[in-house]
């Protein structure tokens, strides 16, 4: 068996997200479908770094899949023997494009390193949100990936409310609770910046997310940047601990994985070890 690495992207809003569901168009099952077409394999498992909502894009997105190696000798077409791996990868990059719909890429397979594991190696993840406060509505070219938010946004009190939430925390507050699963992240980055277009963009980076984290977050902030809610508003929501009614989950069209970042190669069996472990805060000293 050899494990594959895919980077990919793709456009979520004709989604109902990546995992694969029963009689539902998803990103994992179609290129799950796909793989097995061309590979010939019945029923290939993805493993993906982060699993989006219904509606999520990707531009960065990363899984793995562990393949025989016949599989991929099947890729030299009429010339058997005579292709290397990087060749037969290069020709399922290509076939792949052929077979995907235009709204899901793979850009690049390649093998993966000794120890790698799409989620659990990853040492963080990056997401961008995006907002048009543009009093007449947002450009309608962008109305898939840009959400338009018809009050004004205050730029410096969103970056104000959202440092009081940066560090490791239990994001119990912005979380939808899964059953077994800990709530704990570190939020490495949440700022905003105002790009050239007027497109308000949060980017947004933790070692992982909890299930609908990211938005959430988002729609805390901009309560907080239109006036509707005080700037200390969003910290003291983490304070407390608890799912609060008043906070909004932002619309998932504006959300984007960029990017997915791992260690050196020979850190990545032991970072996929520490992830697994099931984590606690410690208590202040």
């Amino acid at each position: 068996m050899v494990r594959l690495r895919l980077d990919l992207g793709y456009d979520g809003s004709g989604f109902s997200g990546w995992a694969r569901q029963p009689g539902l168009r998803t990103v994992q099952g179609e290129i799950e479908q796909a793989l097995g077409r061309i590979l010939r394999l019945a029923g290939p498992a993805l493993t993906v770094a982060g699993r989006t909502d219904a509606g999520v894009h990707a531009r960065g997105q990363v899984a793995h899949l562990d393949v025989p190696d016949e599989a991929l000798a099947g890729l030299d077409g009429n010339r058997p023997g005579q292709l290397g791996t990087d060749e037969r990868l290069a020709a399922l990059v290509r076939r792949l494009g052929g077979v995907l719909s235009p709204n899901v890429r793979v850009f690049r397979v390649s093998v993966a390193p000794e120890g790698f594991d799409a989620r659990f190696s990853a040492l963080s993840r990056r997401y961008a949100y995006r907002v048009s406060d543009a009093p007449g509505g947002g450009d309608p070219l962008r109305r898939h990936e840009v959400l338009w938010h018809n009050r004004p946004l205050d730029l410096d009190a969103m970056n104000a409310a959202a440092a009081r939430l940066l560090g490791e925390h239990d994001f119990a507050a912005f979380c939808k609770k899964r059953e077994g699963a800990t709530t704990i992240r570190e939020l490495q980055r949440l700022d905003w910046a105002r790009e050239p277009d007027g497109v308000l963009a949060a980017t947004v980076v933790a070692d992982a997310f909890c299930h609908s984290m990211v938005r959430a977050l988002v729609g805390s902030l901009l309560a907080a940047g239109d006036g509707r809610r005080p700037v200390e508003w969003p910290g003291q929501v983490l304070t407390a601990g608890v799912r609060d009614t008043g906070v909004h989950v932002a619309p998932a069209h504006g959300l984007c994985l960029e990017e997915v970042r791992y260690p050196p190669d020979g850190e990545l069996a032991d970072r996929a070890s520490t992830t697994r472990r099931v984590r606690t805060l410690t208590p202040d000293a």
